[in-house]
């Protein structure tokens, strides 16, 4: 499994969303595994973004699923970065080319 970091801005639609149903961002999490990825960590900031998650996925068009799905319920913005293990980061940069 991959890891991805999600970067979240809640819009209008979702801070009435949020006031009126707090506990819907745990059912948003069970969707986002039925779409085939995992929450591992989940963070509400304070800040340039609402939330942080740490999310899993088998791979980059499993993630883009995820992230374009929330999205387009107009309820988030959500930018998407894939996190590279800090160890397989630091083989990878030490290989010399050919």
């Amino acid at each position: 499994m991959a890891t991805y970091v999600l970067l979240t801005k809640v819009t209008a639609a979702g801070v009435k969303t949020l006031q009126s149903n707090p506990r819907r961002i745990k059912k948003v999490n069970e969707e986002i595994e039925a779409m085939g990825a995992r929450v591992v960590a989940q963070y509400a900031t304070l800040g340039r973004y609402d939330f942080v998650n740490i999310v899993e996925a088998k791979d980059n068009e499993t993630i883009s699923r995820v992230s374009v799905g929330l999205g387009a319920r107009g309820t988030v913005q959500i930018e998407t970065l894939s996190a590279i293990p800090i160890e397989t980061f630091i083989r990878t940069i030490g290989r010399k080319s050919k």
